[in-house]
C-alpha cells in the first residue's frame, strides 16, 4: 500500500473513487510479491504495478470497469518466459490479481493505521460470497467494514504470521489477507562487533534494529552507526523500554550471565518469536543451570537458539550475523533452514510486500 500511498491520498483530496488490483497469489516465479498493488483512478491517473509491465493494461482495463460499477473481478495470468525474462526473471510464472472499487470509508481506516504503524489485518473475500466484502480488525480488537464477522477469528494467528496470504476456507471461499503494521524489530543485547554486522543487514532487509549495552561507552553512535536506536540500559530495562513482543527478535552477544541470563529470561517473558545467544556449548550449559536456577521453565528453554545461528562455518563478525540472521529468518517463516535441495516443498515462501 504505501508504494501508491502519495497517489491514493492525492486523489481522496480530489475526491476521486479508485479502483485498487492487489496480486493476492503467486506460483514460481512472479515479478512482483504478494499484496503488491496497481491503484486506478476514475480519472485515469494509475500508480503502482502487479507485474512490472507485463499484464498492466489489461488490468488497469478491468479496473476502469470496477469504478463503472462492474463486479469486482479475480483474474490469473501466466507469465510466459519471454516476458518474464524482460522483466528480469528466469522464468515465466503465474499470479492471481483481485480488482475491487476502493470503500472510502474502509481506506481512511487503513491511512490511519499506517499513520500510527498499529497492527492490523484486511480480510478480503476473493472468491465465493459476499465478494469483495472487507473486515479490517486491529490488534485491539476493532472491526471496520462488512465482511463476515467470522473471519476475525484468523487474525491472532494472522498477526503473529506476519505474512500477506491467501486463506481457503472449508467453505469453499477464498479469502486474501493483508497484514499491516510496523516492521519486525531486531534486538541486539551487547553493543560489540558484531551487533553492528547484525543491525547493517537487518536494515537491509527494512527491520527497525535496537542495539542495548549497560555499557555507555560501549553503545555509541560511532561503534553501531546502523542501529536505528541505541540504549544505554540493562537488558529487562532495555526489554520493558523496547516492549518487545511477537515480532521482535533478541540476539545476545554479551557472553556475561549478569547480562545474558536477565536478557534471555526477559525475552522468553515477553514472547518473542526469536531468541538467540552466542557463546560456546559449554557457555551454553552453564548458562541454561544458571536459567533454571532463575525458575525458566525446562521447555522454555527449547526456545532458545544456543549457540546461535546457521551451520555455515562463520569465523568473521559478517559472517556470523549472516548465519544469526537466517536463522531468525527461517524460524519466522517456520522453515528449518536446510539445503534447499533437500526441501520437499516450496522453495519460496508465500511472498510478503511490507504494508
Amino acid at each position: 500500500m504505501k508504494e501508491v500511498l502519495p497517489d491514493i491520498e492525492r486523489w481522496r483530496a480530489r475526491g476521486e473513487k479508485f479502483a485498487l488490483a492487489t496480486v493476492i497469489a503467486t506460483r514460481r516465479s512472479a515479478p512482483r510479491p504478494v499484496g503488491a498493488k496497481l491503484a486506478v483512478s476514475e480519472s485515469g491517473e494509475m500508480a503502482g504495478s502487479v507485474s512490472g509491465g507485463c499484464v498492466e493494461g489489461e488490468v488497469y482495463g478491468y479496473a476502469c470497469e470496477v469504478l463503472g460499477g462492474a463486479k469486482p473481478q479475480l483474474l490469473t495470468y501466466g507469465i510466459a518466459d519471454d516476458l518474464a525474462f524482460s522483466v528480469g526473471l528466469p522464468c515465466g510464472g503465474e499470479i492471481d490479481v483481485f480488482v475491487d472499487r476502493a470503500p472510502d470509508e474502509l481506506v481512511g481506516c487503513l491511512l490511519e493505521i499506517l499513520e500510527t504503524e498499529e497492527r492490523a489485518i484486511l480480510l478480503t473475500v476473493v472468491e465465493g460470497e459476499p465478494l469483495g466484502a472487507e473486515l479490517l480488525v486491529t490488534e485491539a480488537g476493532e472491526r471496520f467494514g462488512e465482511g463476515p464477522d467470522e473471519l476475525a477469528g484468523y487474525v491472532d494467528d494472522l498477526l503473529r504470521g506476519g505474512r500477506n496470504q491467501l486463506l481457503e476456507l472449508d467453505d469453499g471461499r477464498k479469502v486474501f489477507a493483508e497484514v499491516y503494521g510496523p516492521a519486525p524489530r531486531l534486538l541486539v543485547i551487547g553493543a560489540v562487533d558484531t551487533a553492528e554486522e547484525l543491525c547493517a543487514l537487518a536494515k537491509r532487509l527494512g527491520w527497525r534494529t535496537i542495539v542495548a549495552d549497560a555499557r555507555a561507552k560501549f553503545a555509541t553512535k560511532e561503534r553501531i552507526p546502523s542501529a536505528d536506536e541505541l540504549i544505554v540500559a540493562w537488558p529487562q530495562e532495555a526489554l520493558a523500554q523496547v516492549q518487545a513482543d511477537y515480532q521482535t527478535a533478541v540476539v545476545v552477544l554479551t557472553h556475561d550471565d549478569k547480562f545474558d541470563v536477565p536478557a534471555i529470561h526477559g525475552a522468553l517473558m515477553a514472547e518473542t518469536f526469536y531468541i538467540g545467544a552466542l557463546g560456546s556449548r559449554r557457555n551454553q550449559e552453564r548458562r541454561r543451570e544458571r536459567l533454571l536456577e532463575a525458575g525458566v521453565d525446562e521447555r522454555e528453554l527449547e526456545r532458545v537458539a544456543g549457540p546461535s545461528g546457521l551451520d555455515i562455518g562463520a569465523i568473521t563478525p559478517a559472517e556470523t550475523a549472516l548465519s544469526i540472521l537466517a536463522e531468525i529468518l527461517a524460524t519466522r517463516a517456520r522453515r528449518e533452514g536446510g539445503p534447499l535441495r533437500h526441501s520437499k516443498g516450496r522453495i519460496h515462501v508465500e511472498q510478503e510486500q511490507p504494508a
